[in-house]
């Protein structure tokens, strides 16, 4: 499987990073870390031809120009392995995206994840993973708390993650039209 993603500017990156490694210092939450990039994920997928999902994905890329998307709060994803994630509030640059991705891979892709059609995508920044419990939800809320998720992303690439043993890995960035000289501060 594949991940069709944005990676976060590096600023924005290194902040989800030093929480995700207060957790595994703190609680020992550290599964998360698979993916060293901490990105949004628009589909997981299965495809035909990787040359030919590179290629509409550049397409994609460069018709698009950088937008803003914004963070706030804490979400959690239920059940015995809690997902707990910063919500990305879901716009009409970001959900136009979404669905031009989806479109544009549909016709290549073997098999998708049954959370990426635009009625169930629910965009975020994933923080612990796989390696959490209901036990340690609790605290680990409790700890996150008392810092504020307020961010403001600049959304100027689409990435493809491709899962290489226990890790995800870089195999492609397609940089927006103009991302060079576009700039998305960090606000807390």
């Amino acid at each position: 499987m594949l991940a069709i993603t944005t990676l976060l500017s590096p600023p924005n990156a290194a902040r989800i990073n030093r929480i995700i490694k207060e957790l595994e210092t703190q609680f020992g939450l550290d599964d998360v870390q698979a993916t060293a990039d901490p990105h949004i994920t628009y589909q997981l997928a299965g495809v035909r031809k990787l040359s030919l999902l590179k290629a509409v994905l550049r397409d994609v890329a460069r018709t698009t120009k950088p937008f803003p998307a914004f963070t706030t709060g804490l979400g959690v994803f239920p059940g015995p392995n809690p997902v707990i994630y910063i919500p990305v509030l879901r716009s009409d640059a970001l959900n136009q995206l979404h669905m031009r991705i989806v479109n544009a891979t549909a016709p290549l892709c073997l098999r998708t994840d049954k959370f990426s059609g635009p009625d169930c995508w629910m965009p975020h920044i994933s923080l612990a993973l796989h390696d959490t419990s209901p036990d340690l939800l609790g605290p680990v809320l409790q700890h996150l708390n008392e810092q504020t998720f307020n961010l403001r992303l600049n959304i100027n690439n689409i990435t493809i993650l491709r899962q290489e043993g226990e890790q995800f890995v870089q195999e492609k960035v397609f940089s927006f039209e103009g991302h060079k000289n576009e700039k998305a501060p960090l606000l807390f």
